[in-house]
């Protein structure tokens, strides 16, 4: 068991308790400037440009990622640099989010006029409301903490994680006014495990054309199980006149019936056809699939047209393949 009076334990918990307490603080500088930010955030017609020296840069880079991945573009330009040709990044059209705990840092407050002069509106997410920073803002968020979980009260720790914190509730405020959809997250993260999961459709991974083991009524009982076994999807599958699917048959199927002494042989197709197969939508996401599987306890499914018609089939190593699970 750990003991929790060691001193890298004890320490820990001094650093979580201040830092937690710092961002439980945050509750009470809410006000009608974080309205309307969110609401100039939401109104631009430009671009979030998030800007901040050291550790403060460090959170910026943060939440521009994390308001451009959440529906609100963003991307983060360096004080120092903007100085030195880096302003040119910056249109009319934008909203300029500076952080700085200080609210005093040169390289910050330096460009400030310059953007000013732009119409360019200004958000600040600062420690000192009464900052040069502060002053020069349209729109001041205070992020104030009382101590750095630092012994020394020095290096930006519970400050930095105040500033990281307000960020992005105000990332996911922006996120909820514009109606962001899970599938609008996915649509920016196609390499992610999210975005396979919401964008991956049936079609795009399910066995086609003369992969898929149809049959006809009429087949042997043998042929059939031949049929199987050269597909690799361990099925059979009939389809009516209109190609829709009628009935199926499966390996877990043929255990069932050899477990239960069934003279297999002589039997017709249709006397051990499973009817009503489980079908999904061909248009529908390949995680609904994986569902569906789970909850029926298939391995297989049948995917079909708006007409019902079969064109393909899916199986758990098929989503496997696409990593959707």
């Amino acid at each position: 068991m750990t003991d929790m009076t060691h001193p890298h334990i004890a320490s820990a918990l001094r650093t979580l308790d201040i830092e937690s307490s710092a961002i439980a603080r945050l509750k009470s500088f809410l006000d009608t400037n974080f309205v309307q930010a969110v609401e100039l955030f939401c109104k631009s017609q430009g671009r979030i440009i998030v800007t901040g020296m050291g550790k403060s840069g460090h959170v910026g880079k943060k939440l521009a990622a994390t308001f451009s991945s959440t529906g609100t573009p963003s991307f983060f330009v360096h004080p120092a640099e903007a100085s030195h040709g880096d302003l040119g990044m910056i249109t009319k059209e934008d909203v300029l989010l500076a952080i700085s705990n200080s609210g005093e840092v040169d390289e910050l407050t330096a460009i400030l006029p310059h953007v000013r002069r732009m119409n360019v509106p200004v958000v600040a997410l600062t420690g000192n409301t009464r900052s040069t920073l502060a002053m020069q803002a349209d729109l001041v968020i205070s992020t104030h903490v009382q101590v750095e979980a630092c012994p020394m009260n020095l290096a930006p720790t519970a400050s930095t994680s105040a500033q990281l914190a307000m960020g992005d509730a105000l990332a996911i405020a922006c996120l909820e006014n514009r109606g962001f959809q899970a599938a609008d997250f996915a649509a920016s993260h196609p390499g992610g495990a999210l975005g396979r999961k919401l964008l991956t459709r049936v079609s795009d991974v399910m066995r086609t054309g003369a992969s898929i083991p149809v049959i006809d009524p009429g087949t042997s009982f043998l042929d059939m199980m031949a049929r199987m076994s050269s597909s690799g999807l361990g099925l059979a599958i009939t389809v009516d006149s209109q190609q829709v699917p009628h009935g199926i048959f499966t390996d877990g199927d043929l255990r069932r019936e050899l477990c239960a002494g069934s003279d297999l042989i002589g039997r017709s197709i249709a006397s051990v056809m499973r009817k009503n197969p489980v079908t999904i939508l061909e248009n529908d996401l390949a995680v609904d699939a994986a569902a569906i599987m789970e909850e029926k306890k298939v391995t297989s499914i049948l995917a079909v047209n708006s007409k019902g018609q079969l064109t393909g089939v899916i199986n758990t190593n098929d989503l496997l393949r696409a990593k959707v699970i």
